[in-house]
């Protein structure tokens, strides 16, 4: 029986999504390695039309290579600031903590991406991540550059960042040309070679990124997963069905 979620029956989608690796708490239980993510990736994914499968960080690039075999698209999702050391620079004072055996990873991850031609969504975290793999950079503490902290989000959550999107990009048929999004972030891509930016806010921070060509290589700086805007989880998903129906 077809999925009747799935546009002519064609097979859903799998949609592989990278996870944190650290310690957490959690009934009777403390302090025990954990593999986590939060459920908003996950439950964008299943309503947009995908099987989500989490990816948590594996210590070889063989692992990348296998795990991407078996999935249609790949999800980079956010979390802790990328090792400065994987762009060249030392840490700047705020940046303090990081996760090498992640930041590993992703790398393996959208290198193998890349050589499959892999659908492949960035988010926050991930966006940036996808520019440091390409050879680019990051402006390590956003606020001494644009001097306020209003991208950093609040205690309660998420800031709010209005955010205008080029008309000539891939994004601008999943999202609206004006939108006000969901913001927790300290960083932003600096250098992005084999990318161009079609989003900015009025400090001027690159807020996506895409490749150049028919591949769905898309990144965003903040975070959909959280507001209802599905249209880059869709973007994604169709993109990973196409390649699906491809392969056959």
């Amino acid at each position: 029986m077809s999925d009747p979620e799935t546009p002519g029956g064609a097979p859903r989608p799998v949609i592989g999504i990278s996870t944190y690796r650290q310690t957490a708490n959690w009934g009777d239980w403390r302090h025990i390695p954990a593999d986590l993510l939060p459920a908003d990736y996950a439950n964008s994914v299943e309503k947009a039309g995908g099987v989500p499968v989490l990816l948590p960080p594996l210590a070889s690039e063989e692992a990348a290579r296998i795990a991407l075999s078996r999935v249609d698209g790949l999800l980079i999702a956010g979390g802790a600031d990328i090792n400065p050391a994987r762009y060249g620079q030392e840490p700047d004072p705020h940046v303090t903590f990081w996760q090498d055996d992640r930041d590993a990873w992703e790398m393996w991850l959208l290198a193998e991406a890349d050589h499959q031609r892999l659908p492949t969504l960035g988010i926050c975290r991930g966006m940036q991540m996808m520019a440091v793999a390409a050879g680019g950079s990051l402006v390590q503490h956003l606020p001494d550059v644009v001097g306020h902290s209003g991208h950093g989000g609040t205690e309660a959550g998420y800031s709010s960042t209005d955010v205008t999107v080029d008309e000539s990009g891939r994004l601008a048929g999943l999202v609206a040309e004006h939108l006000t999004v969901p913001s927790h972030h300290h960083q932003a891509v600096d250098e992005h070679p084999g990318f161009r930016v079609t989003a900015q806010d009025a400090d001027g921070v690159t807020q996506a990124i895409e490749a150049d060509g028919d591949r769905f290589s898309v990144g965003v700086q903040w975070h959909p997963e959280t507001a209802d805007d599905l249209g880059v989880f869709q973007g994604l998903v169709a993109a990973a069905r196409e390649r699906a129906a491809r392969r056959g």
